[in-house]
This record gives C-alpha cells, structure tokens and sequence, in this order.
C-alpha cells in the first residue's frame, strides 16, 4: 500500500510538473513557477517566466516578453521586480499566498512583489492573455477581474493597455524609462496624462519638469501630433468619466506587431517588427530631436546633436560611471578634473579660479539674474561666490549656482543661446604669458627658415592654383562630375552666405561660378549621421542624366566637409508653391505638367537605368522646379537600388510620413511600386494645393485624398480644385489626376500601376477606370465593416474595374 501511494506521488509530482513545463497560461492554487518554468498566453503570442540582464553579477527578472516564434529578439514588455532583482529563479516562486495575493519570493523566500486580489486563492487564478496583459480573475466567471498589469504597466504601452489616472483610487497608469539598457529599475524619465485632468501626455525629467507636450486630444488627434492624421494602423479612444480619465489604443491589422516605450533616451518611441529582417523598427519618436531631452546628459554634460554619443563631458570634467554611460545612463554626471581653488574672499579666487569660454551654446537651465552694468562686474561677482559655477552676459548678467544641466553645443535655437564662462581651476587652462625663453629663441630661428621656404612654395602653389581654378570653375560639357575643392566652394558661395533652404542632410546654398553659371550647394552637416547619404545621393544621381532629375554638376570631399553641387533651380521646390502663400502662380497647366514631368523622372529611376532605383521619399519638398517650372526629382539620400534579376528588396524604413506605402510599416520587402504610392498622395497634393493633413471638411479635420475618393464617385471632382485657380481647370484632367492618384495608393502593390503606365495615363494614351476604395480610405469615409483589416485584398467598390496594369508579379521594378 505504501509503495503504490509513493508510486502515487511520484506520478503526481511528474505530472504537476509537466504541466508548468508545457505551454499553459495560468497558474492557480497551490501552483507555482520556478527557474526555466513559463506561462504562454492562449495564442502563443506571449511568454511570462524569469529572464536575465547584464553579465556579472547575474540579475533576474519576473516579466513578459513576446514568444521568440514570434519576435526573435528577447523584448520585455512588463517587469514585476525592475527594482528588485533576485539572484537564483531556481529556488524563487512565484504563486499565491493563502490569503489570494500574487506574490514573488526570492531565492532567500523573501517577498520582493506582489499584486493583491482581495479573494479567495481557491477561486482566483493568474492568466497570461494573449494582449500581453497578466490578469488575476475569479475561475468561474472570466469577465471578473482582481488586478491586471495593464493597470501597471512598466516601460511599455502595449495596444489594449491604458495611460490614465483612476480617479476612484488616484492610482497613475505612467510609463517610467528604465535606469539603463541592462537595469530596468525606475529611472528618471516619465510618461503620463496631465494629472490636472486635461487630454495630453507629458514627458517629464525626474517626475518634475515638462519637456513635451502632445498637446491637447481633439477627438481625433493630438494637437502637436499631426503626424496621426494620417495613420490608418492605429485606433486611439479617449476616455474620461466619473470613474477614469485615459488613453487607450488598439492595432487594426494583426500582422502589425508594435509598442510604444518610454525610452531610456527620455523620447517616447513607436517600434514595428519586422519579421523578414527580424528587427524592431523606429517608426516614430518625440521629442525628434535627442537634445531636447532635458537634463539628457546629466550635471556638467553637454549635448551635441551631430556626434555619437550625443552626450560628453565639458571641458574640465570626466565622466562619473563610462559603464553606466555606455549603456545609456549619462545621469550619472560627470566631475571636475580639478578642484575649484576659491578661498571665498574677494581677492582669492580672482587669482586661483579661471573662466573657460563656450561660444554658440544653449545656456544651462535655471540662471539667476543679477543686476551687472557690465560684463566685468558680472565676472567678478561670479568670482567672489565659491557656489557660482558659470556666467554669461548679453546686456545682463546671468550667473549659475551648483551643477549646470541641459547644455547644448552649437546650439541654433534662438532662445537660451550665447556664450557661457565655465568657472574651472586656473590648471585647468593654459597660462598665455608662460613663454620661456627658449621656444622664442626656438620661433625666431624657425621663422628664417621658413621665411625661403614659403616663398619657394608660394610661386609653386599659385601655379598649381590657377591650374586648378581653371579645373573647378566651369561645369563639364561631357556629363561627368567634377571634384570641387572647398576654398574654391566657399569662394563661389561667398562664404555659404546665401541659404535656399535645408534638404535631407544639410543646408543648401546659392552660388555662382567665374563664367556666370548659377549652382547649388548642399553642404552636409553631421559626418557620423550623414555620410552614408551622402555617399548614397552621390552615387546615385551622379551616374544618370534626365530632364526631370536633378543634374549633379559635382562634390567636394575634403577632410571633414562633403558637398554636392547640383544645377541652380530658380523656383524653388514645389512646397513653397504649394503651401506657403494665399497666392499661388502654379496655374493647372503648369501643375499638370509637374506632376507629368515628375512622373516621367520616375518612370526612368525605375525602369530605364541599369539598376531599378527606388527614390524612397518622393514629396512636394523634393520635386525642384526650374525657372520654367520644369520638374527636377531630388535628394536621393534615401534611394535604394534594385538589382533587375531581383524584384523586391529589405530596406529599414525611409522616407516622411503621410507619404509612405503601407508596406513599409508591415515590414515586407519593398518594390518600386512605394514610389507610387508617395507620388499618388503628392498628386492629390497638387491637385487641392494643401497638405493632404490639413484638409477640413464641414468645419472638421479631414484627410484630402477620402474626400477625393466621395467625389469623383460622385462626379463632382471640380470641388477638388485648389480654390485659388477659381475653377480654371479642365474637369476632364482634374478627374484623370484624381484617378491617376487613387489607382496609386491602392494597399495592395499589385493594384498600383508602374510609373511607366502613371506617365501614359497622364499623357491620356490609355484608358482609366473607376479607381478602387483602398480600404485604409474606407475608414474616412465612414465605410467601416467588422473586423475591418489595414490591407485589403480586393476593392470594395463593387463596380471598379480592375485595369490592364494589374497583372500578377509584373511591373514590380518596371521589368
């Protein structure tokens, strides 16, 4: 009887075992995980379980992460203890106490976390679901909940999850950064809705200050979010009751995998997977700049949007923990090289302490205005304060007491810029009045000799001058670029002095060559950012020549600089005609033959030249018009070259919102045919002379191109016209540009015709039907069905006629 009841046990513990082993997503009772044991959600999507971070000491954590059979990469979206690691899962438990409380014990059965139900633990249970969410619920009735970890979430805000506060309990849904890319312990940048009870989030440093704003919701959007207007993938629902005041969101297609994550950087991120590269890809980020982070860099570091890392010590400092900072974390701060020498009487820091000048910074933040005649007085009343760490001074003084945080070098915003006097020991700086004798001696003797010598190189260098000036004065005949030197840019752009604008790596300036020809040249700003696009566009535009391409006249690279040189285009880009004034002197003939020039310059990228080239960021600021108005496609810094015996290429995600192709958020591989997509959003740009964003529509935000689609099925496509033309425009045109466009941003690539067939519809050389009703346009157009998806299959306007263009696999590159 015994042995049976042993033999009993044995297959009992065995099968208890086995179970937590398995893929079940709930514990309940006396049930517990353990070291390698796991909870995967019912769909599969989800795993909970312990995990590791860092190398030595080894940490674990209670979290979940999605199921590595669907995202590859370890990615944790909820931690139980971020703060509290334990050191051995084997000997730790996770289960409910006898009370009904979910708790975690570490190796020593110390309690660590816990999430309490108030309930029975023989009528709760613990479930994983497949949302990400981990609930405890009453087992006879699945709709009763006790706690939710969306309720608390972590770093992560998944789809379903909410952002809010419960005004019942005063409880904050907030996301907190993690400490560092190792540590997801609290750190110091927060996320959460204005507490004062209004519809935006706030970004804030250490629980304290505001540095972004959503600004305020709209029923639709965020004010300062308008980059959501035309974001078909996403739901957001706003909800404020007596109960609740949140945000929520929900994904409408289930091949789209995303998050938003507070992250350690201090900007709220979208991220996508994308299966084929397996990666998680940036989709979008606030604040868009890294420095306007506050305090991004800690007590005495500085900012520096075109260096990585971004954040470095000043002069005079050292960094704290560069372990620390490798991994994310410059909050550390950093610490004086040397001792400040101040005595604190008037005379004795004057002689101990120095001030190192920092030119074109943003000035740290919290000053203290003092009241200085002049620059003098401000120094030496700085001096005379052994508290006071910096100064400036522009027509008053400022002065800054202990640490200084939120600098900024080569600053261009126009508020808090100037010059800061960093207070450093005086052995910090060099002394300029210590010239011994000897290196005089040692100057004098090298100055006679160097006297001959440079006058023997002078005659040599103005021969090779001229030679060379003659080289790079004209523009070549043949076709070839030429390598401009950058004294002979500078001098020809007297000094970068005149600024038409900023293109996609820099500003770009006007200049003139010795025999009158006008060009244009686009200096490149950040070397560890830009030069892959640099060397992209160069390679690019510089091999092919087109009337509707931009012609490249040449490059300079010369040590740190890189410049493109590229034909003078006198009206501007195609935006300042658009959007910028109540006039307009684009008449519909010129537009019409933009938008038939632009799509010629396509249809030769990708179907003429040797390699299929994919523009990847086609939009009204990249279409150049000379000064007969003739369309120049350019900036090809995000081009992308298809090879003709391949169809589709991976590419991480390029190009400006509003005018991306729907296949560059599902991840898939891109083909030519995203270029058309862009150039069908931008003709229906050309069309209404507004932002396809900034339509309204009976005194409501809408979104142009819906309202497009209602009415050329209406047949009233003179509505469309840009108001400032007075409706002097040929109805049968407008409605083939509006067709044209539609049958462009069709979802499904398949449905979109090759530039080549877009350039012959234009010309009116073939025949267009009723475009369909993509389904992302369905859903402004009040058309929703349920479980409505992203990506159609088929139009939905039963009467469309699917033209010759669509054919299965072909015009993928123009092939």
């Amino acid at each position: 009887m015994a042995s049976r009841l042993l033999v009993l046990l044995s297959f009992s513990f065995l099968f208890l075992h086995t179970y937590l082993s398995s893929a079940v997503d709930s514990i309940s009772g006396s049930q517990s995980l353990s070291g390698d044991q796991k909870l995967t959600s019912n769909g599969g999507k989800f795993v909970l379980g312990f995990f590791s971070l860092g190398k030595s000491p080894q940490r674990f954590y209670l979290g979940i992460w999605y199921n590595t059979d669907i995202v590859s990469i370890i990615t944790p979206v909820w931690v139980a203890n971020r703060a509290t690691p334990i050191l051995n899962p084997s000997s730790s438990e996770f289960k409910f106490s006898n009370n009904g409380t979910l708790i975690l014990l570490n190796q020593s059965k110390s309690l660590v976390w816990q999430a309490k139900a108030n309930a029975s633990s023989d009528s709760i249970a613990a479930v994983l679901l497949d949302t990400g969410n981990l609930v405890i619920r009453d087992r006879s009735n699945a709709s009763r909940l006790f706690w939710q970890s969306f309720d608390h979430p972590t770093d992560t805000w998944l789809p379903g999850g909410k952002l809010g506060i419960n005004k019942v309990t005063g409880e904050i849904q907030h996301l907190i950064a993690w400490k560092d890319a190792e540590d997801p312990a609290p750190g110091i940048f927060y996320i959460e809705i204005d507490p004062n009870g209004s519809s935006q989030f706030f970004i804030l440093w250490n629980g304290t200050k505001i540095y972004w704003s959503s600004g305020l919701w709209n029923s639709k959007i965020f004010a300062g979010v308008p980059e959501m207007t035309s974001n078909f993938v996403y739901d957001f629902e706003y909800v404020n009751n007596e109960k609740e005041n949140y945000f929520t969101y929900s994904v409408n297609s289930v091949d789209v995998i995303s998050r938003f994550v507070m992250d350690l950087s201090g900007q709220i991120k979208q991220f996508t997977w994308v299966p084929a590269s397996k990666q998680w890809i940036l989709f979008w980020s606030q604040p868009r700049a890294q420095c306007e982070v506050y305090a991004l860099c800690g007590a005495f570091g500085s900012c520096n949007e075109n260096t990585l890392p971004f954040c470095d010590c000043i002069t005079g400092f050292r960094e704290r923990s560069p372990e620390h900072s490798d991994l994310g974390d410059h909050s550390g701060s950093c610490l004086r090289k040397s001792p400040l020498k101040c005595d604190g009487n008037n005379s004795g820091g004057t002689e101990m302490d120095k001030f190192y000048q920092m030119d074109t910074v943003r000035l740290p933040a919290n000053p203290l205005a003092l009241n200085a005649g002049s620059a003098s007085e401000c120094k030496s009343t700085c001096l005379k304060n052994c508290s006071c760490t910096a100064y400036s001074y522009n027509g008053g003084c400022s002065m800054w007491i202990g640490d200084l945080v939120n600098i900024q070098d080569f600053y261009g915003g126009a508020n808090q810029a100037g010059t800061l006097f960093l207070r450093l020991a005086s052995s910090e700086l060099p002394d300029p009045h210590s010239k011994t004798t000897k290196i005089i001696l040692m100057m004098v003797s090298a100055i006679t000799f160097l006297t001959f010598s440079t006058f023997v190189c002078l005659i040599i260098c103005v021969c090779l001058r001229e030679r060379r000036r003659t080289n790079t004065s004209k523009i070549s005949t043949d076709g070839t670029t030429v390598a401009f030197r950058y004294h002979d840019l500078k001098r020809f752009t007297k000094n970068f002095s005149d600024e038409l604008g900023r293109g996609g790596f820099g500003p770009v300036y006007r200049g003139i060559l010795p025999d009158s020809t006008p060009f244009a040249v686009k200096k490149l700003q950040d070397l560890s950012q830009g030069e892959k696009q640099f060397r992209n566009e160069l390679s690019t535009i510089g091999t092919i020549q087109h009337i509707n391409l931009i012609r490249l006249y040449g490059f300079c690279v010369e040590g740190s600089h890189r410049c493109l040189v590229y034909e003078f285009m006198a009206n501007s880009s195609l935006d300042t005609h658009l959007f910028h004034d109540d006039k307009t002197n684009l008449d519909w003939e010129k537009r019409y033959q933009i938008a038939l020039g632009t799509a010629r310059g396509l249809a030769y990228l990708h179907e003429k030249c040797r390699d299929c080239i994919v523009h990847c960021d086609i939009k009204p600021e990249n279409i150049l018009l000379d000064s007969s108005f003739v369309p120049k496609v350019a900036d090809f810094g995000l081009a992308k070259l298809i090879g003709r015996d391949v169809s589709r290429v991976l590419t991480s995600m390029r190009g400006t919102r509003g005018y991306l192709a729907p296949e560059w958020i599902s991840g898939v591989a891109i083909t030519a045919k995203a270029d058309v997509y862009s150039f069908g959003m931008m003709l229906f740009e050309i069309i209404s002379g507004k932002r396809n964003t900034n339509h309204w529509e009976d005194e409501k935000p809408g979104f142009f191109p819906a309202f497009a689609v209602r009415n050329l099925m209406a047949g009233e496509v003179a509505r469309l016209l840009d108001s400032r033309l007075a409706g002097v425009a040929p109805v049968e045109e407008i409605a083939r540009a509006c067709k044209v466009a539609c049958w462009c941003i069709q979802d499904e690539e398949i449905y979109r015709p090759a530039m080549g067939r877009v350039v012959q519809m234009l010309e009116g050389n073939l025949e267009i039907s009723m475009p369909a009703v993509p389904k992302s346009l369905q859903i402004y157009m009040g058309q929703q069905q349920e479980q409505i998806m992203y990506f159609s299959p088929l139009p939905m306007n039963q009467n469309a006629v699917v033209p010759s263009f669509v054919s299965s696999g072909s015009d993928i590159c123009g092939s």
